[in-house]
């Protein structure tokens, strides 16, 4: 090759090297920047430290419907900071509706009988987005009286009580409807076991896209209309209300 055409190619190869590596570096850069936002994804976390159980209520969303809780009502740890909660569990004195006091000292322990434990002084809550289930209305339209017995059992006044079958997947337990006209309350509970266990009932609601389920001592329906006044109250009280 002549060497003014050596030449030449010398001076060319940097050009065509440098529009070749452009390419390669705009490759790297996207793969560096796929790279970095995958490890801010999935790198793990730690939660923030729970709030302390006698702060101040809490502004959290359950299925995008807004409460206001108070800390030392929700049961995990896990679950006391504000924001977005995809379920919470929570406990309530009876009837006064506050948090227990997680100092005060257990009257029950494992070796006292059955028979002398009493009915718990507190309601269970759970509060969960709607995961596709029915509501509960539709529930005790269209399902429930699939797998109920004939005919009414004795209950309290006020109440009509109606068995379902041992062959259903509700065995075991009664449906409880409040049998006066403009009354809506209804729980499923389940019956006094051998031993001296008690029966405990399960009343639920949907607000908007969370459901809230009330856990109570059976015993209580005894004064029905007296818990469904508390439980209407007890929810009235975690629901935010805007300013």
């Amino acid at each position: 090759m002549p060497p003014a055409k050596a030449a030449s190619s010398r001076r060319r190869a940097p050009k065509s090297t440098r529009r070749l590596a452009l390419p390669l570096l705009a490759l790297a850069a996207a793969a560096f920047g796929a790279i970095g936002f995958a490890a801010y994804v999935f790198w793990p976390r730690w939660p923030a430290a729970p709030v302390a159980q006698d702060a101040p209520s809490l502004p959290v969303t359950v299925g995008g419907v807004a409460f206001n809780i108070p800390p030392g009502a929700i049961r995990q740890a896990v679950q006391r900071n504000p924001g977005t909660h995809a379920r919470l569990d929570l406990t309530f004195l009876w009837p006064s509706l506050t948090p227990p006091d997680p100092t005060a000292p257990s009257t029950v322990s494992a070796e006292t009988p059955l028979d002398q434990i009493k009915a718990p002084d507190r309601a269970f809550v759970t509060i969960a987005a709607v995961s596709g289930t029915l509501s509960p209305e539709e529930r005790r339209r269209t399902i429930y009286p699939r797998y109920l017995a004939a005919g009414p059992l004795p209950g309290p006044e006020g109440l009509t009580v109606a068995s379902f079958r041992d062959d259903t997947p509700y065995r075991g337990e009664d449906l409880v409807v409040a049998s006066k006209p403009g009354t809506d309350f209804a729980a499923r509970c389940t019956r006094p076991a051998a031993g001296g266990v008690p029966g405990t009932c399960l009343h639920e609601r949907r607000i908007g896209e969370a459901d809230i389920v009330v856990r109570f001592p059976r015993d209580w329906l005894d004064e029905w209309q007296t818990t469904a006044a508390t439980i209407d109250r007890l929810i009235a009280q975690i629901r935010a209300h805007p300013p």
